[in-house]
């Protein structure tokens, strides 16, 4: 079982829902993005057309962020969901560094989005999760995946561009999606061996 998404550029029209989504299901502090949408002009004019790509965290089978951390506070799952323990985190930032992607954050403060004073009863039961000057990024939202459900940020796609499933298995849907497709990864010559792929034609 390793767990991997799929991502049709083809179908991604930059809306961010998913954005939102992951911020909404983590419950994450002002400024704190584990999510993102890349925004892109490609071809050339009269031809030219913008591109959106979203870039969530990799979950590489082999992560450059675990590599470097002094604490083993950043670990890989059997099921191949990289995840960072808050409560082994120094702070150190060194896999924030060692992260080719660009996808982990450092939480430096942990404010309200609305008053800087009070949060919500829903920031303040998520904010109890988070530590000040950790490291966080995105977790495939294994809560949900625990009860069965699907990340955030697939179920809320309303163009339908994501497909989450086991990568292991290859008659599973992202399996057949990456043979289909020739699906590509980013960066691929760092031999991270990233477990989020591309649909990009």
């Amino acid at each position: 079982m390793r767990y991997g998404m799929v991502i049709d550029l083809k179908r991604c029209v930059g809306c961010n829902a998913c954005t939102l989504a992951c911020k909404a299901e983590n419950g994450t502090p002002a400024g704190i993005h584990y999510h993102r949408v890349e925004k892109h002009e490609v071809g050339k004019y009269p031809a030219a057309r913008i591109e959106f790509r979203p870039i969530p965290c990799m979950h590489c089978q082999q992560p450059a962020c675990l590599e470097v951390c002094p604490t083993g506070a950043t670990y890989k799952r059997d099921d191949g969901v990289v995840l960072v323990d808050q409560g082994k985190c120094m702070g150190c930032r060194y896999c924030i560094l060692a992260c080719p992607y660009d996808v982990r954050r450092s939480i430096t403060r942990i404010e309200s989005y609305f008053d800087h004073a009070t949060a919500t009863p829903y920031e303040a039961r998520k904010h109890r999760d988070l530590q000040k000057g950790t490291a966080v990024k995105c977790t495939f939202c294994v809560d949900r995946l625990e009860k069965g459900l699907m990340p955030a940020c697939v179920d809320t796609c309303p163009t339908l561009a994501r497909t989450f499933g086991d990568l292991d298995d290859p008659t599973s849907e992202v399996s057949v999606l990456v043979m289909r497709n020739s699906g590509t990864v980013l960066k691929e010559e760092l031999g991270t061996k990233p477990s989020v792929y591309y649909i990009n034609g």
